[in-house]
């Protein structure tokens, strides 16, 4: 996962606020919605893959992805949290 010490440096590109990293239970939620193709990214694609690890903005309205320990924090690559049943 993302390293503590990353973390603490790390802000949303798009509002500067703080980052946390999601746990089990949101991404469970994330990928059942996924699968039921109810997700997409911000730029409009799909999520297909499973998301693995994510960071959550600290409104919880936003994850971005974590691939190979590489937290994906790009606007367009994020994932609103809205379609997911909180």
């Amino acid at each position: 996962m993302v390293d503590q010490s990353l973390l603490d440096i790390l802000v949303c590109p798009e509002t500067k606020q703080p980052l946390s990293v999601a746990d089990a239970a949101l991404l469970e939620r994330v990928n059942t919605s996924a699968r039921q193709g109810a997700l997409k990214s911000r730029g409009g694609k799909p999520v297909a893959a499973p998301v693995e690890a994510g960071l959550v903005r600290q409104d919880g309205t936003v994850l971005y992805p974590v691939r190979d320990d590489i937290p994906i924090m790009l606007i367009d690559e994020s994932i609103p949290l809205s379609p997911v049943v909180r």
